[in-house]
């Protein structure tokens, strides 16, 4: 951009430049929409993944339709996909298959839910996101206070669902696993025996 001031000859001002990204989470931040991905932040490191198969979508979205009672009842709010998270000390930014929130759950700015603030949420395993989610993000959930996990994992070998409960030191102390297809036991505040046929 040129400048012209009366009397002094016209000099050159360069653009306003973004300051570089420093972290993951700056990075993310000023990424652009990756449609058909999910970008999270997972323990400092920016984490760029293909979104799950309609099957894997449909899992969340029945899950949602089970605890649907639950959630009128008490005037909670259920989200399936599409939301982020950021978790309360390192700001990781996770984007679960599904969460359960009250209504006035804390955000981070305007986009995100606060990890400490939640109530539930629930990752779906595929061959994609199997050691993420089944390594990673009980952990990186459980420092973030978020007090209970589901982790849906119809690719094990023997498919399953496990609930992860009372998070203490950064980590889960209640884990209760099941085999797909039996009852399972989501503890409070959620309180509901969970038919886990519907995921077969």
């Amino acid at each position: 951009m040129v400048t012209t001031t009366r009397g002094r000859p016209a000099r050159h001002v360069p653009p306003e430049e973004t300051p570089p990204a420093r972290t993951a989470r700056d990075l993310l931040e000023t990424l652009p929409p990756t449609p058909g991905f999910r970008a999270e932040v997972i323990d400092g490191n920016l984490i760029v993944s293909p979104v799950g198969t309609p099957e894997h979508s449909w899992s969340a979205t029945l899950l949602s339709y089970a605890l649907q009672p639950v959630v009128m009842e008490r005037e909670w709010r259920a989200h399936v996909g599409g939301v982020n998270v950021c978790i309360d000390g390192p700001r990781d930014s996770l984007v679960p298959d599904f969460v359960l929130a009250p209504a006035d759950c804390p955000r981070w700015g305007t986009l995100e839910l606060r990890s400490s603030g939640l109530i539930l949420v629930t990752e779906v395993v595929s061959p994609g996101s199997a050691r993420v989610d089944r390594d990673d993000k009980p952990r990186v959930y459980a420092a973030g206070g978020v007090p209970i996990m589901l982790l849906v994992d119809p690719i094990a070998t023997r498919p399953a669902v496990t609930v992860m409960s009372d998070p203490e030191g950064g980590a889960y102390q209640t884990v209760t696993r099941v085999q797909l297809g039996k009852p399972l036991r989501i503890p409070s505040p959620v309180d509901f025996d969970l038919d886990t046929s519907i995921f077969l």
